[in-house]
């Protein structure tokens, strides 16, 4: 199965979340809160079975950090062999994406748009070009834009946009020199997501 292209609005609808995370979304789903479709308000009337309550919990967290399922799936075991709290271990895994990082620093408005930053070699990491967004950042890590790409457009508005935002507190972030540093792992309470990963381990270990 191939990656999702379509509009992250109406995906965002379907799973009741605001996938993309933006100001721009949230409005829309504030203006729209049900399923897209000709028969989107009339839906979820009944109860849903634990089965489906499980997979749609699972889903909202892949499509949220925009991951297929074979990588999704294998994220996911190898959180559950690593010393820890099994959900908490997974979204640091996620977290630690490339493209996630680039998006929590606000060199990208969106994960989708970080993965395509990283993609076309726009992405430094500890001086290194970086074209894998699903790349594993170490604490510690410098994320930096290529000096060419600072030009871009979209980039420069990026970072004036995050000018007036709070930086997530696990990352450290220079928007004059379009730079930052992933400083620490972050605590399932950093984390304001409207997940419940205790369902998604149920749902692998049916």
């Amino acid at each position: 199965m191939g990656r999702f292209r379509g509009s992250i609005t109406k995906q965002s609808r379907r799973e009741g979340i605001n996938l993309a995370e933006t100001e721009k979304v949230q409005k829309y789903l504030d203006r729209r809160p049900y399923a897209p479709g000709q028969h989107g308000q009339r839906r979820g009337r009944g109860r849903p079975s634990d089965y489906s309550v499980r997979l749609r919990e699972k889903q909202k967290l892949a499509r949220l950090y925009g991951i297929g399922e074979k990588q999704f799936r294998n994220l996911f075991e190898e959180a559950a062999n690593v010393p820890g709290v099994t959900g908490t271990v997974f979204l640091q895994l996620l977290e630690r994406r490339l493209d996630n990082v680039v998006f929590r620093m606000g060199f990208a408005s969106t994960r989708r748009q970080a993965r395509q930053f990283v993609g076309h070699g726009h992405i430094l990491v500890n001086g290194k070009r970086v074209d894998i967004p699903s790349y594993r950042v170490k604490i510690g890590d410098e994320i930096t834009v290529a000096e060419v790409a600072r030009k871009i457009g979209f980039i420069q508005e990026n970072m004036e946009a995050q000018k007036r935002r709070r930086v997530s507190p696990w990352v450290e972030l220079d928007a004059e020199n379009f730079k930052g540093t992933f400083s620490r792992l972050p605590a399932r309470e950093d984390l304001a997501l409207p997940i419940n990963e205790n369902f998604i381990i149920e749902y692998y270990s049916r």
